[in-house]
């Protein structure tokens, strides 16, 4: 059903009069004006019959035949993985990744992913740019748990990415770090680019030139002589950024191999604890918190750090 051709018939009234059709056509569809603009030189949408133009201003009783084409399948096939989807609509999921899950397909890892387990176990999405596939916003490490929020369609997909580059979606890390911190909360601002000793890692950059800026607000909630559980809020999305920063501390995440040292843990205690952010559709506004992890609560319990839900809503 989702992949056959859909072909609707609109007819203008009088609100509407001298609006670009592009802009009208985004208005009452979930697709973003670009895809509509495209469709229009594709030769997908008609007025009274006849092709247009984007810049066509619509005028009373036009009838628009407006063609949405068949979807064009992904070749990342659906697989029935286990991932618990805490939220969906039309427009969004809100997903609760496990620790040792890839999110997106990429070189090595073209299977077992985020994204095949969601093609598998959501049903309705209408595509991202004319393929089905959900659109990635934002991502965790494959060792990082937590929530992400994934797109459903084109509106919701252009419209995440602008909050997101715009510093409109707060998300919140609980972390725990090796060591004690002398400072109960504080804002590191850096550049952060590619390791030039290891293009697989990413560190602090002392040239502005060569690095992007990063920023991370940590607040202590507890902490003893050899470790110290921490809350985050990062007001940039670099890869790896929490890792980096907190390692350019001199307090790496427990669990972390890349920027700190082996330990008993099998992966970084660092999970994505809270979403808050207006539906990128309804712009109602959302809040998401999720369930700590047993090996995260394991690890506090064997650093011997307290964990109190009020410390984190603070």
């Amino acid at each position: 059903m989702r992949n056959e051709e859909k072909i609707k018939i609109i007819t203008v009234f009088s609100d509407n009069i001298n609006e670009r059709i592009d802009i009208f056509l985004s208005g009452k569809t979930a697709l973003t004006r670009s895809r509509i603009q495209q469709l229009i030189k594709d030769g997908n949408v008609k007025v009274n019959g006849k092709d247009t133009k984007p810049s066509y201003k619509i005028e009373e009783n036009d009838k628009i035949e407006f063609i949405i084409p068949k979807i064009k399948e992904v070749e990342i096939k659906p697989e029935n993985i286990s991932i618990n989807i805490i939220y969906e609509d039309t427009d969004i999921a809100i997903i609760n990744k496990n620790a040792g899950l890839v999110v997106h397909p990429a070189q090595g890892h073209y299977s077992g992913t985020l994204v095949n387990a969601i093609l598998y176990h959501i049903k309705d999405l209408s595509g991202i740019n004319g393929e089905i596939r959900p659109g990635i916003v934002h991502r965790l490490d494959k060792d990082t748990s937590g929530l992400i929020v994934i797109a459903k369609n084109d509106k919701a997909h252009i419209n995440l990415t602008k909050m997101f580059q715009e510093k409109e979606i707060k998300k919140t890390y609980l972390a725990i770090l090796k060591g004690k911190l002398n400072k109960k909360n504080g804002k590191i601002i850096t550049q952060i680019g590619r390791d030039p000793n290891d293009r697989k890692k990413m560190t602090v950059i002392r040239d502005d030139n060569k690095g992007k800026t990063a920023i991370t607000n940590y607040n202590v909630i507890s902490q003893n002589n050899l470790f110290t559980l921490v809350k985050v809020y990062i007001e940039t999305g670099r890869t790896h950024q929490i890792r980096v920063h907190m390692k350019y501390l001199g307090h790496p995440i427990l669990g972390d191999r890349v920027y700190g040292r082996k330990d008993s843990e099998k992966r970084q205690m660092l999970h994505a604890y809270k979403l808050e952010f207006l539906h990128p559709v309804t712009r109602e506004p959302l809040k998401f918190i999720s369930e700590i992890p047993n090996d995260f609560k394991n690890a506090l319990k064997s650093s011997k750090l307290e964990f109190n839900i009020r410390c984190v809503e603070e």
